[in-house]
């Protein structure tokens, strides 16, 4: 009946039908973009760990996220008047405040997916919400004359300042926690932890689960609709009261129900109980996320529908319907619930992003190499030393014996794998994964219980960082690169907090302006972005995997390693040859956009050759000693694939700093020459692709008898460009330009020259090639 009506309205009331619509819509991309940035909260412990399958970690975070969502109270009550006083505002500046937060949110949350950086959609809500509220108010106290500090009158800053403490608390307090529980974890279990008696895994077991139990009391169950129900079982009280009232008891009570439980699964059944731990806390944190976080996506819609089946019925003007309404509070239908919650779980599924943002969180916490995404700055670097002086520092105060007996609890035990296998070993162990979970349970518990705001995403990421810290993952190859992801990561939520206050309130503001221009154009260009987004993210995953990265080699012979190697040869001159194309017609064309492409292209190549070469360790390691050949041959192939990628970087890079800082122009002579020795560059990087993609090395011997001809055709042009500086040339820029390309050009030529011959010497057709063989590690996913 209530839509019936609203068509009979004027053009203008029927604005608010759509705004609701579109809220809907918003709400469902939020839910993806929400789940794809949270899903790092609950998977990182059981995905970094292996204790359980890919498989069985997505089954059980799925069972958690629907059950959460299908018993969630699902509307807090932040979404309505935790952040400002509805009773201030009227229908439609309501109406403008919830569409600008959603406009806002999934942008905000999509761009930190996007590049694979962990962020709260608590924090971004609620700042979103902060900043739209304020805009409108500042408009509304504009008009009436009054002053800036009346905002006050609008906001609930008393709950807006807790939320900020609350921040701020958690981040120090998850870390320190984190470190210092995983640190007796370490301690008293080792990394032996399976071998030690029964009754320790026990109480580990024991202290573990009934931590998580909690949780799911307080943060799940607590947060129900059935939570202020009476049940005559809890005496006629209420299941919220239960949980407050008798802490005590139910903690000891679990406390020995689990003991128990670990002890006989340990001691009769042999089974692992890490392993259930890990299963029991991803099922608690996944249910506790879709219980409570569910109002971060769709909290706000929700609050919009509520208000406007009160206006709509209640026949008053949109600007003069006060939203008294929003104060009391209106369950959410179980139907939508359930829907929300279906969504989240195939987003869980099937989101890219999602596995990018877990794979940040899992590789500054890995206990072995990874390739480190974040590069060293100076905070990183001032933090490790005055850790280093720190660890110095105890070292004089601690006894020599006691130190030894505590480094021997942290001797991770040796396992020999080459670093192309590394990928399949763990992250970090089974211990450091219940911590994980065991203390990001504990202190969410906490907080709830005393009625704290906080994030889980910083909590769980704090303590995953923490933990990592106190079990030495952290060491001297990768601490920089560590602590500077981690400062990233954090400089990341204050930029969340500001950018969602400002982008907020700069989307309301707008909408006020005119809401029937304005809401279809902002609306339309918060999807083309989203939609753009996407297609760039999907563009550029296919890129990755199409793209012939560079192979670290693994055999053991010569033979075996040319074998190897060809691949990757030519990948580097297939891709050589488009870059130094690129960059002489970007000269010609004095084409900025493409040189700088040009420029990122390089970099990504010399970029993965250097990888190579810190393979190198590995390589080596993993070789007899009858394979040396094998060694020697191998870093003076890198040598020379270095020393090529080298010349392209400096002749794109100069390139690109002529033509930018808008130097004069080649001559017509000078562009024709670089095009000549293009052709010729471009002709001899093809035979040599030709002969490694198909591995006929036997033809090498071909293309270096026309070595000769390349080097004549460049020394031709240098002696050209010396008679023209001589006589006519007037430009030192282009004559440093020309020479530089030119003798670079030359140094380019030398590397692939002697990398050919390195294969051509080295080639034995008649001789099999050996290689390292193959073991299965790990589990699979």
């Amino acid at each position: 009946m209530i839509f019936a009506d609203l068509l009979q309205l004027n053009p203008m009331d029927n604005i608010y039908l759509y705004m609701i619509i579109a809220l809907a819509i918003l709400a469902i991309a939020d839910l993806v973009v929400g789940v794809s940035n949270d899903a790092v909260n609950f998977l990182n412990s059981a995905i970094g760990s292996k204790a359980i399958s890919f498989k069985t970690v997505m089954i059980v975070a799925s069972v958690g996220v629907a059950v959460g969502a299908v018993f969630s109270s699902g509307m807090m009550e932040v979404a309505r008047k935790g952040i400002f006083n509805p009773s201030e505002f009227m229908f439609n500046e309501i109406m403008i405040i919830f569409m600008a937060v959603m406009i806002t949110d999934i942008l905000l949350l999509d761009f930190f997916n996007s590049i694979g950086m962990p962020t709260s959609t608590t924090v971004s809500i609620v700042f979103e919400l902060l900043g739209a509220a304020v805009a409108i108010a500042l408009v509304k106290i504009s008009a009436e004359g009054g002053g800036f500090t009346d905002v006050i009158n609008y906001i609930n800053t008393s709950k807006a300042t807790q939320i900020i403490f609350g921040i701020l608390l958690s981040v120090v307090i998850a870390f320190s926690i984190g470190a210092l529980v995983q640190w007796i974890s370490r301690v008293l279990l080792s990394y032996n932890f399976q071998e030690k008696k029964p009754h320790v895994g026990a109480l580990f077991g024991g202290f573990a689960l009934t931590a998580i139990t909690y949780f799911i009391f307080m943060k799940g169950l607590k947060g129900t609709s059935y939570a202020n129900e009476s049940f005559d079982i809890l005496g006629g009280g209420t299941m919220s009261n239960f949980l407050e009232t008798q802490v005590l008891y139910i903690v000891t009570g679990c406390f020995l129900f689990w003991s128990l439980l670990s002890y006989i699964f340990i001691a009769f059944v042999k089974a692992n109980i890490y392993r259930l731990i890990i299963i029991v806390g991803t099922f608690a944190l996944a249910l506790a996320f879709s219980g409570n976080d569910l109002v971060n996506f769709i909290g706000v819609p929700v609050a919009a529908y509520n208000a406007f089946l009160a206006w709509s019925a209640s026949g008053v003007a949109a600007t003069e319907f006060p939203m008294d309404i929003l104060a009391a509070k209106v369950p959410t239908n179980n139907f939508l619930l359930l829907i929300a919650g279906m969504i989240m779980v195939l987003t869980l599924w099937f989101s890219t992003k999602a596995k990018k943002v877990v794979k940040t969180s899992i590789d500054l916490a890995s206990q072995s190499e990874t390739k480190e995404r974040f590069q060293p700055n100076g905070l990183s670097r001032g933090f490790v030393r005055f850790a280093v002086m720190m660890s110095d520092s105890f070292s004089y105060i601690i006894p020599a014996s006691v130190q030894a007996k505590i480094d021997k609890q942290f001797v991770a035990p040796a396992i020999d794998l080459s670093k192309d296998k590394v990928k399949d070993m763990p992250a970090f162990d089974m211990v450091r994964a219940a911590v994980n979970l065991m203390v990001a349970a504990v202190l969410i518990s906490i907080a709830t219980s005393y009625k704290l705001p906080l994030s889980t995403t910083y909590v769980t990421f704090m303590v995953t960082m923490g933990s990592s810290l106190a079990d030495r993952a952290w060491g001297a190859e990768s601490a920089v690169y560590r602590v500077a992801g981690v400062i990233n990561v954090i400089g990341g939520w204050f930029f969340t907090a500001f950018s969602a206050f400002c982008a907020a309130a700069l989307v309301a503001y707008l909408l006020n302006l005119n809401l029937t221009i304005m809401f279809p154009v902002l609306l339309l260009a918060a999807f083309v972005l989203l939609i753009r987004s996407t297609v760039m993210h999907n563009k550029k995953s296919k890129e990755v995997k199409a793209e012939d990265s560079l192979i670290k080699a693994e055999s053991s012979s010569v033979q075996g390693v040319i074998q190897e190697s060809a691949g990757n040869i030519a990948n580097v001159v297939n891709r050589g040859s488009k870059i130094y194309s690129n960059a002489i017609k970007g000269l010609a064309k004095q084409d900025l956009l493409s040189l700088k492409k040009n420029k990122k292209q390089v970099d990504k190549l010399s970029e993965e050759v250097e990888d190579l070469r810190d393979n190198i360790f590995y390589f080596i390691k993993n070789l007899d000693e009858s394979s040396v050949g094998a060694s020697d041959f191998y870093i003076s192939v890198l040598g020379y694939l270095q020393d090529m990628t080298q010349s392209l970087e400096y002749i794109s890079k100069v390139s690109h700093k002529h033509i930018n800082n808008n130097h004069k122009k080649l001559k017509f002579n000078q562009i024709k020459e670089l095009k000549e020795v293009d052709l010729s560059i471009e002709k001899l990087f093809d035979e040599t692709n030709e002969v490694f993609s198909s591995k006929s090395f036997e033809k090498i011997g071909g293309i270096l008898n026309n070595k000769s001809e390349v080097f004549g055709l460049l020394t031709e042009k240098i002696q050209k460009q010396v008679k023209r500086t001589r006589t006519e040339e007037s430009s030192p820029k282009n004559t440093t330009l020309y020479f530089g390309v030119l003798l670079e050009t030359k140094d380019l030529l030398v590397a692939t020259m002697n990398l050919l011959e390195e294969y051509h010497n080295a080639h034995d057709a008649s001789i099999e090639p050996a290689t390292i063989p193959t073991s299965s590690h790990g589990e699979e996913e």
